[in-house]
C-alpha cells in the first residue's frame, strides 16, 4: 500500500490510500470559491472506482496559473491537467482528449459552444478540456432603490436607452451618485456592443472591431458616461487596459444598476447581506439583439502528461452529467453543459444566489453566436485592452470618438503584426 501526498501553495490536498498506481495525475487548480474543494471530493470519489490512478489537486492562486503555469509548461515539467481561463497563451501544449473519451459525441452536443474557445482554429475540432464553468455578463439591480423611487423595473425585453432612463431616473430620485456603472473592460463593453449589431470581425474571419454597430455603442457609451447617466470614474480614473471593476460603488448603494457578471453573486450575498435587495435582470436589448457576453473556466489536458488516457478518464468522469450537476450545485457556477442549461441545476446556495444564477443560466441560452465567437478568438486580449484604453481617452476628452475609435483599429493590428 501507499499514500500519494502532494501540496502547493495554499496545500489543498487530496490524499488517499490505495494499492501501487498505475499512473499519478497532478491537477492543478485555482478557485474563485470551493471549486478545489469540490475537485477535490469528487477526484477521491473516481480513484475509489479506479484504484491503479492516483489524483493530487494542487491549489494554487491564480497568478501563477497565468503566469507559472505558461513557464513550466514551456519547460516540459507542468501538470497533467490545469483549471486555466487564458487559453490562446498556451493552446499549443493542450492534450487532443477526442480519441481518448468514451463517447466524443456527447462532449461536442453538450459542450460544444466552448470547446471552440480551446481551439486554435475553425479547422480545429479538437477536445481539449472541460469548461467547468461559464461566466455570463449581465445587469445586476438594486431594486430597494427602484422601490424607493417608485419607478417600475424595465420588462424582460428592454433596451439599453430604456434601462439607462430609469436607472438615472432613480438615482435623481434617491439622491444616488449614477445611474448605472460598467467593469472597466473591453468585454464587459462587448455585451454592449454586439446588441448594437457589432460583429468584430469581417467576412473572411480576421479582426475588423469598428464597424458601425461598435461605433453607434461607443457613442452612446461615451455620452453616458460624459452625462452622468454611467459613473463615469470606474472607466477614466485608470490607463492603458487595465482593469476595474465597480463592485464596492454598488454594494455600497452608490449606484442603481451594476453591469457586471455572474461571478460576483456569491461576493455580493456575503457583502450586502440584508442590507438592500438585489436582482439580476435580463440583457439589455440594443437595435439588433438582447445578449451577453460569456467567459469561463475548464481544466484542460496537457501533452506533456505521462497518463494521458488516465487524464481524460478524469475529466470525462467530471463530464457526465449527474457529476458535472453536482460539480455546479456546489460551487455556485453555471453550466457550460447544454443539457443542464435547459433542465436547470438545484444550488446549493441562498435562495437570492439561487435565483440570480437562474436568471444568469436563461440569459446563458441566448447569448448572441458573435459573443461566442470573439470570446473564444485566441488574441481577444488585445480588441478588449484597446478597447477599454482608447474609450476611456475619449471620456475625459483626450481623444475625439473618431480619434478613438482609429486608434483601436490600429492597436488591434499592431497586435496582430507583433502576435504574428
Amino acid at each position: 500500500m501507499k499514500q500519494l501526498c502532494r501540496a502547493a501553495v495554499l496545500a489543498l490536498t487530496v490524499c488517499i490510500a490505495t494499492p501501487a498506481a498505475a499512473a499519478d495525475l497532478r491537477v492543478e487548480c485555482y478557485g474563485d470559491g470551493v471549486e478545489c474543494e469540490v475537485t477535490g471530493t469528487l477526484a477521491q470519489r473516481f480513484m475509489q472506482a479506479h484504484p491503479e490512478t492516483h489524483i493530487a489537486i494542487d491549489k494554487v492562486p491564480y497568478k501563477a496559473i497565468q503566469e507559472s503555469l505558461p513557464v513550466q509548461l514551456a519547460a516540459g515539467n507542468g501538470p497533467d491537467i490545469a483549471r486555466v481561463t487564458d487559453f490562446g497563451a498556451i493552446q499549443r501544449y493542450f492534450l487532443d482528449m477526442r480519441p481518448l473519451l468514451a463517447d466524443p459525441a456527447y462532449w461536442d452536443s453538450n459542450f460544444g459552444a466552448t470547446l471552440a474557445w480551446m481551439q486554435s482554429g475553425a479547422d480545429d475540432h479538437g477536445i481539449y478540456g472541460l469548461p467547468t464553468q461559464l461566466t455570463v455578463t449581465g445587469p445586476i439591480v438594486n431594486k430597494s432603490l427602484f422601490d424607493q423611487a417608485g419607478i417600475a423595473l424595465p420588462g424582460p425585453k428592454a433596451s439599453w436607452a430604456d434601462w439607462a432612463g430609469a436607472s438615472a431616473a432613480v438615482a435623481r430620485a434617491t439622491h444616488t451618485q449614477a445611474g448605472m456603472a460598467m467593469d472597466r473592460s473591453g468585454h464587459r463593453f462587448a455585451m454592449g456592443a454586439i446588441s448594437y449589431g457589432a460583429k468584430y470581425f469581417a467576412a473572411d474571419g480576421q479582426p475588423a472591431v469598428v464597424d458601425a454597430g461598435f461605433r453607434n455603442f461607443a457613442a452612446q457609451f461615451v455620452d453616458w458616461n460624459r452625462d452622468g447617466t454611467i459613473e463615469k470614474e470606474v472607466w477614466a480614473a485608470a490607463g492603458g487596459g487595465a482593469y476595474r471593476d465597480a463592485f464596492q460603488d454598488f454594494a455600497q448603494g452608490r449606484i442603481v444598476v451594476y453591469l457586471s457578471g455572474s461571478w460576483q453573486v456569491s461576493r455580493l450575498e456575503s457583502s450586502i447581506g440584508d442590507g438592500f435587495e438585489w436582482v439580476v435582470a435580463p440583457p439589455f436589448c440594443g437595435p439588433a439583439t438582447c445578449t451577453a457576453m460569456p467567459g469561463g473556466a475548464a481544466f484542460v489536458a496537457f501533452k506533456s502528461s505521462h497518463a494521458p488516457k488516465e487524464a481524460a478518464q478524469f475529466l470525462d468522469f467530471l463530464a457526465s452529467a449527474p457529476v458535472y450537476a453536482e460539480m455546479a450545485a456546489k460551487t455556485a457556477n453555471i453550466p457550460a453543459h447544454a443539457g443542464l442549461q435547459k433542465a436547470g441545476v438545484k444550488y446549493e446556495a441562498a435562495p437570492r444566489v439561487a435565483s440570480a444564477l437562474d436568471q444568469f443560466t436563461v440569459a446563458a441560452s441566448g447569448v448572441d453566436p458573435a459573443a461566442y465567437r470573439l470570446q473564444g478568438y485566441l488574441l481577444n486580449r488585445p480588441i478588449f485592452n484597446a478597447t477599454a484604453a482608447r474609450l476611456s481617452q475619449a471620456i475625459v476628452g483626450e481623444l475625439t470618438l473618431d480619434q478613438a475609435l482609429a486608434r483601436i483599429t490600429q492597436d488591434v493590428q499592431s497586435a496582430l503584426a507583433a502576435a504574428q
